[in-house]
């Protein structure tokens, strides 16, 4: 049964603890939590910054967000098709589609010089948060793993790392285990389900079943004595510790005003966006809030300013809201992309626009990030950068940076194969440092 275990892929030995959890003690979360085992010689500020970053607020814009509809307007050309520019805080234009948005300019870093090999959507994603290629021989772990394995988790009671409406595949801890992988929430009203105790399951039956999962724990830890086993060693615990903590709370947007929730936008990013702001500010370290349908080869433009509508609202809400609160400077807010869009305007495809990994834009505010910046440059058509480009691995090396963390430190898998944040030792990451303030 040993070599079984080890046979076993990640998702299916936390499925099998998922079960036990469910059966055993009424709640089927716990396994995606764990208690941080970084040291604080891992989590110690490598990059001489007086106050890094405690928070990542990751939004991914899964399709392929075309630069030239949104951050990286060429007015005049003929690759800019309808879309005109408007007037920001600060001193640049940004896409019409974008009004709201363009009122918190002043906070925000535009990179306009992104650039990616990996023109597939699936391989994209991939490396957007791994800083790593996919391998058929192993699963890299998520930008999202890397902050909490290394930073640590600052509240204890509750995961490190939670993905909202996104790939539960972009949220992976791969070789690191699985209480440093994201804890993947659908609908954000939903909340944290089976987090509480079931009504059936009285607390003395509660107890007792906990007893017994213990002494069943401990006869199976010490049979198969394996990493993939020892990593689940405190799942009762953390689940217990869960359900009694005052924190939980937190995941309830419930608890938020009416006008709170309408200013974010009544949709499922923009109530993602409210909760992602409610977990850092109960000490969540990264938050992933997705929005998907940017990947328009047909009808480009209509499709554009339909999901800008819904970013646009969600995200500028987002930075007056923790501005507001005094936690922007602590808290980096991502705006990422797995590719951009073809400068070529496909008039067969009613206006659309194809993939485009050679350049593409993202977003970065908060966590010490100068605002009302560019960076970078693309050229006069958005086909390729022209000034600074910046990799996957640049960009991952950048979060780090903002956190404090050493993006180039090694991490061994249990092969014994070395791993970075900021990706291979030949591709290595180069963080973005002269955007902060």
């Amino acid at each position: 049964m040993n070599s079984e275990w080890n046979k076993s892929d990640e998702l299916g030995r936390r499925q099998f603890l998922i079960n036990a959890a469910r059966s055993y003690l009424g709640v089927s979360v716990a396994p995606m939590l764990g208690a941080s085992l970084a040291s604080p010689a891992m989590a110690q500020a490598a990059t001489g910054r007086r106050k890094p970053a405690e928070h990542v607020i990751f939004l991914n814009m899964a399709g392929g967000m075309s630069h030239l509809d949104t951050f990286d307007l060429k007015p005049g050309r003929d690759v800019q098709g309808p879309v005109e520019g408007i007037a920001t805080s600060a001193d640049y234009q940004i896409s019409q589609y974008l009004p709201k948005t363009a009122e918190v300019a002043n906070e925000m870093c535009v990179i306009n010089s992104m650039t990616s090999t990996q023109g597939a959507h699936e391989q994209g994603q991939y490396t957007l948060h791994s800083s790593y290629n996919p391998r058929g021989t192993i699963v890299h772990p998520s930008v999202g793993a890397w902050v909490v394995r290394l930073k640590g988790r600052k509240n204890e009671t509750l995961p490190g790392f939670v993905s909202v409406g996104g790939n539960p595949k972009n949220a992976t801890s791969g070789f690191m285990g699985a209480q440093y992988a994201g804890v993947p929430l659908g609908r954000p009203e939903d909340g944290l389900k089976d987090s509480q105790r079931a009504h059936t399951v009285s607390e003395d039956d509660f107890d007792k079943r906990l007893a017994i999962a213990d002494a069943l724990n401990k006869q199976f830890h010490e049979k198969y004595n394996v990493p993939q086993v020892k990593a689940y060693e405190s799942l009762y615990d953390e689940a217990v510790k869960l359900m009694k903590s005052a924190d939980l709370k937190a995941f309830d947007i419930n608890e938020e005003a009416g006008s709170t929730r309408s200013s974010y936008g009544q949709n499922r990013f923009g109530q993602g966006c409210l909760l992602a702001r409610r977990l850092v500010e109960t000490g969540v370290r990264f938050v992933e809030v997705t929005l998907g349908g940017w990947d328009t080869h047909y009808d480009n433009f209509t499709a554009v300013e339909a999901r800008c509508a819904v970013l646009d609202q969600g995200y500028a809400a987002l930075l007056k809201d923790l501005k507001a609160r005094g936690m922007l400077e602590n808290t980096l807010v991502v705006i990422a992309t797995e590719f951009g869009r073809s400068p070529n305007i496909v008039s067969e495809h009613n206006n659309g626009r194809d993939h485009h990994p050679a350049c593409f834009s993202c977003v970065l505010a908060g966590g010490g990030v100068a605002g009302g910046i560019k960076y970078g440059k693309s050229d006069k058509n958005g086909n390729r950068p022209d000034e600074d480009p910046v990799r996957m691995q640049d960009l991952n090396a950048t979060i780090a940076h903002a956190m404090g963390i050493d993006h180039s430190q090694v991490l061994y898998s249990p092969s014994g194969r070395p791993f970075r944040m900021g990706g291979a030792e030949e591709e290595l990451g180069k963080p973005v440092t002269s955007i902060f303030g």
